[in-house]
């Protein structure tokens, strides 16, 4: 794919409930989650998210009893692309992170492993077989600026050097810039060329454990908010205003997964 290294190519929602998700997103996002499921992910439950537009925006894996006797839980992860994902794998274990599921290859769909940073965090690393029409095919699944894309990729590290120190390391992230968050210490801003994709913070004191959050646009935050408390959320931070003028929110989705929000407000 013609996407650099580093790049968020694919969100990922765990659920339990497949059919609730798809109401829930529905009405907070404007998604339609697949009636049916994906035939090329053979063995599990897997949809795809749609947009308005006819673009992709990700995919739901429906969690089962096992997965969840496991240690699986409803949330939200981030793919990154990577050229070769079994040498990626390795530098993550030898950079002190985890394999949490070995290097693996889906038939039309691509190579992918499922890793954690020396944290905890945990993400997929993907190389992806493009559609055999368009071999430079893109992932626009992130963006920086539109609705029903992942805006923002937010870190959430329990030591935050370290942990940008690892990610820059692996897929040539930059930091750029900072905002000072008072007792949680600084907002470190992360640019993959010369886009901005997110940044990196240290998690509160009740988060279990570091994870990556990742911010969907929306049309109106108000309108959004409103659905997402509607629709059975748990509110972890009210929507506020950031730099730019629009406004975020975090949010627990009814089956458990944490997810963020951000987008204009309209009746401003």
């Amino acid at each position: 794919m013609a996407n650099r290294t580093g790049d968020f190519i694919w969100y990922e929602l765990m659920t339990t409930d497949h059919a609730a998700a798809r109401t829930f997103y529905g009405s907070v996002v404007g998604w339609t989650i697949a009636e049916n499921p994906d035939p090329d992910a053979a063995g599990v439950d897997y949809r795809m998210i749609m947009r308005t537009d006819g673009g992709m925006a990700g995919g739901v894996l429906t969690l089962t009893a096992e997965m969840c006797d496991g240690g699986a839980r409803p949330c939200w992860i981030g793919y990154v692309h990577v050229p070769d994902v079994d040498a990626t794998a390795q530098a993550i274990a030898q950079a002190g992170g985890e394999v949490l599921m070995p290097p693996s290859t889906m038939e039309r769909v691509g190579r992918m492993a499922f890793v954690a940073d020396p944290q905890g965090a945990p993400f997929y690393i993907f190389d992806p077989v493009p559609p055999p029409d368009d071999p430079e095919a893109t992932s626009d699944a992130f963006s920086v600026d539109q609705p029903q894309h992942v805006r923002w990729n937010e870190l959430n590290a329990a030591e935050l050097d370290p942990a940008l120190a690892f990610y820059c390391g692996l897929f040539g992230w930059q930091v750029e810039g900072e905002m000072d968050m008072g007792p949680l210490g600084p907002y470190r801003f992360l640019r993959n060329g010369e886009v901005m994709i997110g940044a990196g913070m240290r998690m509160v004191p009740e988060q279990p454990q570091p994870a990556w959050i990742f911010y969907i646009g929306v049309d109106d935050i108000d309108r959004a908010f409103v659905a997402a408390v509607s629709g059975g959320a748990t509110v972890l931070a009210e929507p506020m205003e950031i730099p730019g003028g629009e406004f975020s929110t975090t949010c627990i989705d009814p089956q458990g997964a944490v997810f963020g929000l951000v987008g204009p407000r309209k009746g401003s």
